[in-house]
């Protein structure tokens, strides 16, 4: 038999679209010719498969060998496809019957010796074999990730003499068995019972994990805002398993996903330093790759000092703030990626800090401080829901202070006002839009007009509205309420109230 083809998967973000090695055998002088868009690791190919197939005693073929990777539009890069080329030439040459590839996949890179390397991306990969019912053949190495999914089956090689000994008949490989992996617990999560004091930024929290609100928090050093954030993971409701394997996918194919694996099933918490650049946020290179809203997908992501980012970077989160993508276009290629994140921010009053201070240490004139206030641009301002203050606790006080109530009593709260959420809508409030919302976010007509002359007054965007409304319509399931009450409104105004304080600082 002079053709044969396998199917193998190619990398396209968090997709892993399916690919098929053809690889056809004619006469004339000895030649290997790559087509099919591969890029400088896939060209490089030939020779790592040629040294492989000699090595491991398998002939490799004096004829002019043509292999073709189809779709010819894909575009291919990274070793992953080695391990399907070399059981196609062999298939091609009759070393291997073409028979037995049928029903599997292969992915793996080959090392000149024959050993079988690791893949990145190997798990979106299992996850659409599965889907496409096949059987995965691929490195021991990647057997932790695959296991992370349950759907179709995988077997794991070390070589790929091991991968055709189990083709020929003549020996087995090793089944991975789907384990949960690890723990969506409060396992090593910061306790909220940590926070002393700050009852109004406390409720803040437990009301943005409750409604998966934005959240940003404003006060002077010291006062616990980058604690009260870092605790805000261990109140939200464990991951699903859709959420926890698309998160799982991006750290999969990202190169900064260190130890993702003993993390599995725990919300992401990524916090970037403020030097960080739009590609470093959104993702992006010439091979796009996800950056931080991506790795805090079904997670949260917290910016630090927010008036000290660059406005360019901090306007580019306001599509995925909405839309819950990241769409990278590149001349080749158009690549989306998940951002469905949780945005908690902080920042000082003034560059020193102690704006309001009631010691007077604040040197800051007007102008800085309007300056140092309106880095941070209106619309960005307008898509977080909840403006806190810290205000600074007299040490006496914090010594005095008992420990406040735990992540896991908090948790008990938020999973019962998301159950409401869920059965009611089928989804979280801040996502809320159109009909649904208004059918949902229903008031009294007397409350309704108290609201009208409430926005009114704080000047407030058509989105401010809306995201007001639905911070009520969180507090009121918090309180069990089955309509959103006077109560509940003025809270979720009270929130706002720092609107005016703040967007003062770009007129």
């Amino acid at each position: 038999m002079s053709f044969a083809s396998v199917f193998t998967r190619a990398q396209l973000g968090v997709e892993s679209p399916e690919v098929r090695v053809e690889v056809h055998l004619s006469g004339g002088l000895p030649s290997l010719s790559l087509v099919g868009m591969p890029e400088a690791a896939v060209r490089e190919s030939k020779d790592r498969v040629r040294s492989a197939l000699l090595t491991c005693d398998y002939e490799f073929p004096s004829k002019r060998i043509t292999i073709n990777l189809a779709p010819a539009d894909l575009p291919k890069d990274g070793g992953r496809f080695d391990l399907a080329i070399a059981l196609g030439i062999l298939a091609a040459s009759g070393q291997i019957p073409a028979v037995a590839l049928d029903h599997h996949e292969f992915l793996g890179e080959l090392a000149l010796n024959g050993e079988l390397r690791p893949i990145s991306g190997a798990l979106p990969s299992a996850v659409q074999c599965g889907q496409a019912q096949r059987t995965l053949v691929l490195s021991d190495g990647n057997a932790g990730e695959v296991a992370l999914t349950h759907t179709g089956r995988a077997l794991t090689a070390r070589s790929l003499t091991e991968v055709v000994n189990y083709l020929l008949g003549k020996g087995a490989l090793t089944d991975v068995l789907p384990t949960p992996g690890g723990s969506g617990g409060l396992l090593d999560v910061p306790d909220l019972a940590d926070v002393r004091g700050q009852p109004q930024a406390r409720r803040a929290l437990e009301i943005a994990a409750a409604g998966q609100h934005n959240l940003l928090f404003i006060g002077p050093p010291g006062t616990g805002k980058t604690m009260l954030a870092s605790r805000l993971p261990g109140i939200l409701p464990p991951m699903n398993e859709e959420d926890a394997l698309v998160s799982a996918s991006v750290y999969s194919i990202s190169t900064s996903g260190e130890g993702w694996l003993e993390r599995w099933r725990r919300r992401p918490f990524r916090a970037p330093h403020h030097t960080a650049s739009g590609v470093a946020l959104v993702g992006g290179g010439s091979n796009p790759r996800p950056g931080e809203i991506s790795l805090a997908h079904a997670g949260v992501l917290f910016l630090d000092e927010l008036p000290e980012y660059s406005r360019k970077v901090l306007d580019v989160l306001r599509e995925p703030l909405e839309s819950g993508r990241i769409v990278i276009s590149r001349a080749q290629r158009s690549v989306t990626f998940p951002a469905r994140f949780q945005l908690v921010a902080a920042m000082n009053p003034c560059p020193c800090g102690y704006f309001g201070d009631p010691s007077g240490r604040c040197r800051c004139n007007e102008e800085q401080v309007r300056r140092y206030q309106g880095q941070a641009s209106g619309p960005l301002l307008d898509r977080i829901d909840l403006h806190v203050e810290v205000p600074a606790i007299p040490a006496a006080l914090l010594h005095q202070s008992a420990p406040g109530e735990s992540s896991a009593a908090v948790q008990q709260r938020v999973l019962v006002a998301r159950q409401r959420q869920l059965h009611r809508q089928g989804c979280c409030n801040a996502e809320l839009g159109g009909n649904e919302r208004d059918r949902v976010c229903q008031l009294a007509e007397a409350d309704s007009v108290w609201f009208l002359a409430a926005v009114e007054k704080l000047n407030l965007s058509a989105r401010g509205y809306h995201r007001v409304l639905k911070l009520a319509r969180t507090i009121a399931d918090l309180d069990g309420a089955e309509q959103i009450g006077r109560p509940h409104l003025l809270e979720a105004v009270g929130y706002r109230s720092l609107d005016r304080f703040i967007r003062a600082s770009e007129t």
